[in-house]
């Protein structure tokens, strides 16, 4: 079983959500980011962190630092049921191939479509297939 899996089996049993996981090579740092629907708050975080200790010496998981986090205002959006989640909500959007001369757009996302992620722009309507979104987040309004 690979890290990824590990710590997604981990978070989800404890009732969270896995949203990304970040592994710095030189300095060994372990960052994960959890969510739930309530919000993540320090008590969460300091739960996941120990469990996840005591998997990571079970299963062998060799690393320095651990850190756990909520993905925060601007959360990252990775998975199919991230973007039909968030529907409706301010987003930036950044495609591997480009589209017109234009790799980043923003706006409003209008959901998933036929495997496809669509946003709604001033240009216009966009649609993206899945695996060509390179980076996705949410824009916080304030």
């Amino acid at each position: 079983m690979d890290l990824v899996q590990i710590v997604e089996q981990a978070v989800n049993g404890l009732g969270y959500e896995l949203v990304d996981i970040e592994m710095s090579p030189k300095a060994r740092l372990l960052r994960v980011f959890i969510d739930i629907e309530r919000g993540v708050n320090v008590d969460d975080c300091a739960t996941v962190s120990s469990h996840l200790q005591r998997v990571f010496e079970v299963e062998n998981v060799d690393y320095d630092r651990l850190e756990i986090s909520s993905p925060g205002l601007d959360r990252p959006l990775k998975k199919q049921a991230d973007f039909e989640r968030f529907a409706g909500q301010n987003v930036q959007i950044r495609v591997r191939i480009p589209v017109g001369n234009q790799r980043n757009f923003a706006g409003v996302l209008e959901g998933v479509r036929d495997g496809t992620v669509v946003v709604r722009t001033e240009k216009g309507e966009f649609a993206f297939p899945l695996d060509q979104v390179d980076k996705a987040r949410l824009v916080p309004k304030f």
